[in-house]
Formats: structure tokens, sequence, C-alpha cells
């Protein structure tokens, strides 16, 4: 009997490994199946200027996202994301009220610069002054929020009042795709490069899976933790721009609760909420699935609250998930985070 658990043991342990390694498939089967169903209902969502619509609709969320993940795989959470996206969309839109010569390359570096700086904030508190990412991100979320109401005065700066060339910025298509679409595929292969082929980029997950195991190999683990917070400013000054541009506004609630959708699609995509596992591809998955979610409830006209909701049930199930995992991978002795 004893000699049967032990064997059974093993096993469990590879079945749970062989559904964390399959998850993105599962994702994929549950989109495709969604997909049959909504389309009975609504024929026009199989249309290809539907899914261009979705993969218009996403891309911000994946460029955010991307820096997300990064900040969960190291037992982090960002936040304040909602609002560097809003601060960086006000401040560079006023940028080019003021100057509308300013070259689009320098418009885009200074939301990058701007982001990257409100994240190395959000860095130090954490790193140097000790407070949990989700207190101090919670607390520069409303400051930097402020600041937008601070800087605008309360006004917005409306199209025409952006020129040209940078309400074109998001929306042209030279290589037929949308730029907003083709820089989400840049950042997505930058990250994926990122993760996978550079030191500090595996230090990440090393850091995420055991803090005090990678103290010990000498990893730095504050240094890496700055990191992903500067690289999720960063991206989500890249953001901010693209937002401006694409909505050809720039608002006090610019962004705001789009900190929700930026855990969602990490989450959902199969990293791991306690940390240390995730990839690149779950997040794409996780954003095109919260999207497309979205776009089906719309055409067959469902009240917006149902797209909250499943958006709220998906994290519940993937937390879940990801819990139980943990303890059976942890009861079987196959060890750590999968």
């Amino acid at each position: 009997m004893i000699a049967d658990k032990e064997v059974a043991r093993p096993q469990q342990g590879r079945l749970v490994q062989a559904l964390v390694r399959f998850r993105e498939l599962g994702i994929v089967a549950f989109i495709l199946a969604l997909a049959v169903l909504v389309s009975l209902r609504a024929p026009a969502f199989l249309s290809v200027d539907n899914f261009r619509d979705i993969l218009l609709n996403i891309a911000i969320l994946v460029i955010v996202a991307l820096g997300q993940m990064m900040v969960i795989i190291t037992r982090g959470i960002d936040l304040s994301v909602g609002s560097v996206i809003g601060l960086s969309a006000m401040m560079v839109s006023f940028t080019l009220v003021l100057f509308p010569g300013l070259p689009l390359p320098v418009a885009l570096l200074l939301g990058v610069a701007l982001g990257a700086g409100l994240g190395a904030l959000n860095g130090v508190i954490i790193t140097a002054g000790k407070v949990p990412p989700i207190i101090a991100t919670l607390g520069t979320m409303s400051i930097y929020r402020g600041l937008i109401f601070f800087y605008s005065e309360g006004s917005w700066v409306n199209a025409f009042e952006m020129p040209e060339g940078f309400r074109r910025l998001a929306k042209a298509a030279p290589l037929g795709l949308p730029n907003l679409i083709l820089f989400a595929i840049a950042a997505v292969l930058l990250v994926a490069f990122f993760l996978t082929y550079t030191r500090r980029g595996r230090d990440i997950y090393t850091v995420g899976s055991n803090p005090d195991a990678a103290r010990f190999a000498g990893i730095r683990t504050q240094q890496v933790i700055f990191t992903v917070y500067v690289l999720s400013g960063l991206l989500a000054g890249l953001a901010g721009v693209l937002w401006a541009s694409r909505f050809e506004a720039a608002q006090t609630n610019t962004a705001l609760g789009f900190e929700l959708q930026t855990v969602a699609a990490p989450v959902i995509g199969g990293v791991n909420i306690f940390g240390g596992s995730g990839g690149v591809l779950g997040v794409v998955l996780g954003a095109f699935l919260l999207g497309i979610i979205q776009n089906a409830l719309t055409l067959i006209q469902i009240s917006p609250f149902w797209q909250l909701a499943a958006q709220g049930l998906l994290i519940l199930v993937a937390v879940v998930f990801d819990s139980v995992v943990l303890r059976r991978l942890q009861r079987t002795g196959t060890g750590g985070r999968a």
C-alpha cells in the first residue's frame, strides 16, 4: 500500500507539472470554443475587421501587461500603471501643444523617460524604503493621478490641439498593420529576448522563485526588483503616448482603473501570482482572451457589468489554480513552482 502511494506521488507531480506546462494550450482551446459560440450568435465576430479591432484594443494592454508580468514574477504588483499612463499621456500632449514641431521620436522618448522615472520612484520606495509593493504602488497610484490634475489644472488636450503627425502615430499602417499593433509586437519580442537571453532577465525568475536562495547565489535581489519596476514604468510611459495618439485626447481620467486589466492578463495567462513563473506567450493569450470577451459581450449586447465580472472570475480561477498546483507540487515533493 505504501509502495503504491510512493509510486503515485511522482506520477501526480508529473501530471501537475504537465497541467502548468500546457496551460497556454488550455487558454487557446477556450478562446477557440468561445469564438465558435459567439459567432453562432453574432456572425460578424469572425470577420477580419473585427479581429483587427480586437488586436487594436489589446495592443496597449499587452505592452503594459508585459511590465506587470515581470513585477508579478518577483512576487510584487504595480497598481500605479494606470496613473503612469495618464500622466505620461497628459504631459507629452501638453508638450506637443506648446511645441507642435517636436519630432515624434522625441515625444516617444519623453513618455518613456517619464514612465521610467515614475517606475524608478516606485522601485526606490519598495527596495530602499522596505514598503510592501501593494502599499507603495497604491500610494503612488493616487499621487501620480493627483499630479495629472495639478499639471493640467483640470483641463484636457483635445484632438484639434494635437499635431496631425502625432494623431497618426498609433493608427497609421505603412506595413499593412496599424503602428499600435507593431509597437506591441516589438515590445513582446524585446521582453521575450530580455527574459530568455540576458542574465538580469533570468535573475527575475530566480528572485521570484526563491529570494533567499537568490541572495545566497550572489544575485542582488534589490537591484533586480528595482529593475522590474523601472521597466514596468517605462512600458506604461510608452503606452501613455500611444494612448493619447490613438484616442486623440489626454484627459484627467485617462486609463483610470486600467491596472485591473494589466494584472488580469498575466495572471489569466499563467503568470503565477505567487512569483517565479510565467511567460510572454501567456500574457499575450491572457490579453487576447480579455479582448475577445469584451468584444463578444459588446456584439451580443450584454451589459458592461458582465465584462468586469468575467475579468474578476477569470482572475479568481487562475489564482485558485496556481494555489492548488503549488500545494500539490509541495505535497508530492516535486519542489517549488513549475
